[in-house]
């Protein structure tokens, strides 16, 4: 059976999980499977990796906040003409703890054990630390 791998991504203007949500389920309407995608210029050559129960971590605002189950990756055409992958998600968005991350372009793979926890689901609506704060307990090792 093949390892595990995660994907991290920016989620660019997004101020929010919940706007994240709102946006993908007003997208997701105009799906023929009604599920939510990102489309992307590159097919993930993980691909086994990832389809073995991998998600995609968004980064918001400057931090990992949540995580959404990969379900499958379609080739898709471009206004262009030229082949696209979505990668098809579950709609449920998983709240995660905070971790710092950089600004980077495009996708980047993710370590199974480099991935932040999911938050109980009793703690799922909090706000997310100061990004300042949650840099500091990084550095310290306590996030």
């Amino acid at each position: 059976m093949p390892d595990q791998v995660h994907l991290v991504k920016l989620s660019v203007g997004t101020e929010s999980v919940d706007t994240l949500a709102d946006w993908q389920a007003m997208r997701a309407t105009q799906m023929p499977d009604g599920l939510p995608r990102h489309v992307t210029r590159m097919w993930p050559r993980r691909e086994k990796e990832l389809l073995n129960g991998g998600s995609i971590y968004w980064v918001i605002k400057g931090q990992i906040q949540a995580r959404q189950r990969v379900v499958r990756l379609d080739k898709v055409e471009g206004e262009d003409g030229k082949d696209y992958c979505a990668i098809v998600l579950d709609p449920e968005l998983v709240r995660t703890s905070v971790v710092p991350r950089r600004p980077f372009q495009g996708w980047r793979y993710l370590a199974v054990e480099d991935a932040p926890v999911d938050l109980p689901k009793g703690r799922a609506t909090e706000e997310p630390l100061p990004r300042e704060l949650a840099e500091a307990l990084a550095d310290i090792g306590v996030l």
